[in-house]
């Protein structure tokens, strides 16, 4: 399938590594995204510019979204010069994005209207599976419009499921997003309480990953948190953003959540702090630090530091 011709619109953290793989693959690719700077080094690979969600949809087979929230996918398809305008009949539009499983939905049948296919498929894998392009994409949609896709899916992640029909793929996702939030709380505390014992995080890391209570939060950002780094590879302000989306399902569905309600209110913590939304997720052990502090001295009110 090299010879498609892909669009594709977000360009940030996760976007742009997504691109250089099409790019590699042979791909002919229209890029577009709100800061024409962030797709600089693409369009030095080759890219080409779009003005536009239109521009970039205009001719393609196959039409790439990787922004930020239900909102943002509506404005890019349905807003003024958005995709829906251009896109062709028979294409596909392929949501990456992490968004609410009835906008998913209702915006396939919009689409649908117009005879053009799409796809919900949230990824998990952060930055890193982005970049080594080992994500898992979890797919919501036709059966057949997958399989006209899978080629240029199979560029971007190492494992692709077909979960069910339209927005079963953003469900799924937020069912991860629960697991890697409460999975994050159970890191925080693992380190802190091997750090009040003398253990070494090191230690902590290479002897925990390999047993029952090993997991990629663990693997990926124990090491992070040990070093103090918090740059994003998921900023906490995106998280909050796809809890929101966790709790509405939940709610919508009856099944209470109060371990995720718990996660939000230390990412809220961490929110609080200047700059806070724009740290990776693993800035959670922050908030875990200052109620050290506080548990230490309730008299001392500090704010939160890496």
């Amino acid at each position: 399938m090299p010879e498609t011709s892909v669009g594709f619109i977000g360009t940030g953290i996760m976007g742009a590594p997504l691109v250089g793989h099409l790019l590699r693959g042979g791909c002919r690719v229209i890029v577009h995204s709100r800061t024409r700077t962030k797709a600089g080094p693409l369009l030095a690979q080759g890219a080409t510019w779009a003005d536009s969600p239109a521009g970039a949809a205009a001719a393609v087979d196959v039409l790439f979204l990787m922004v930020t929230d239900t909102p943002d996918v509506e404005q890019v398809l349905f807003g003024q010069d958005g995709a829906a305008l251009a896109l062709k009949r028979g294409s596909v539009v392929v949501d990456l994005s992490t968004i609410s499983p009835a906008g998913a939905r209702e915006f396939s049948t919009r689409l649908a209207a117009r005879g053009v296919a799409m796809l919900d498929a949230p990824v998990t894998g952060g930055d890193i599976g982005a970049r080594n392009a080992t994500l898992t994409i979890m797919v919501g949609g036709g059966a057949e419009a997958l399989e006209r896709v899978r080629p240029l899916l199979e560029m971007l992640g190492r494992r692709i499921v077909h979960v069910g029909p339209s927005g079963a793929g953003q469900a799924l996702k937020a069912c991860n997003q629960v697991l890697c939030a409460v999975n994050l709380m159970g890191v925080c505390e693992a380190l802190l309480l091997a750090r009040s014992a003398g253990i070494s995080p090191g230690v902590v890391i290479d002897v925990l990953s390999a047993g029952a209570g090993g997991s990629w939060a663990l693997a990926n950002y124990g090491p992070r948190m040990s070093a103090g780094d918090m740059a994003p590879g998921f900023m906490v302000k995106l998280q909050q953003k796809d809890l929101r989306i966790v709790q509405e399902a939940g709610q919508a569905s009856g099944v209470p959540m109060p371990a995720t309600a718990l996660a939000q209110q230390l990412f809220r913590a961490v929110e609080s702090a200047a700059g806070g939304g724009d740290l990776g997720t693993q800035a959670m052990i922050m908030a875990y630090e200052r109620l050290c502090v506080m548990a230490a001295d309730p008299t001392r009110v500090t704010g939160m530091t890496a």
